[in-house]
C-alpha cells in the first residue's frame, strides 16, 4: 500500500470516529472537515467531498440535509473495528477509548 493510500484509510476512519464521537452520530461537512483536521489530516473541501461520497457508496454514511452527515449502523461497526471495509484502516487498540 503506498503512502497516499495509507493516508486515505486513515483519514476514512477519522470521518467515522469524528461522526461516532458526535451527538446523534451527525456533523455538517465544515464541522466534519474541523475535527478530521485536528486529527492531523488537513483535507480541502473537495477531497472531504470525495471522502463522504465513497463513504455514502459503500454505506458507512448517510447524507441528510443542511449538508450534514450522519454515521451508519454499519459505519459503527467499521469504526470500533467490529466489522472490516477495503480502504478504510482498522482503528488500533485504544483509538477509540472515548478520548478520540
Amino acid at each position: 500500500m503506498s503512502y497516499a493510500d495509507n493516508i486515505t484509510t486513515a483519514r476514512r476512519l477519522a470521518i467515522l470516529l469524528a461522526l461516532y464521537f458526535s451527538p446523534g452520530y451527525t456533523l455538517n461537512r465544515s464541522a466534519l472537515r474541523s475535527q478530521v483536521e485536528l486529527t492531523g489530516y488537513i483535507t480541502s473541501s473537495d477531497k472531504m467531498a470525495g471522502e463522504i461520497s465513497w463513504l455514502t457508496e459503500v454505506e458507512l454514511v448517510e447524507p441528510l440535509a443542511f449538508d450534514a452527515v450522519r454515521l451508519t449502523d454499519h459505519g459503527e461497526d467499521v469504526a470500533l473495528g467490529r466489522s472490516q471495509t477495503s480502504g478504510v484502516r482498522r482503528p488500533s487498540p485504544g483509538e477509540i477509548n472515548g478520548t478520540w
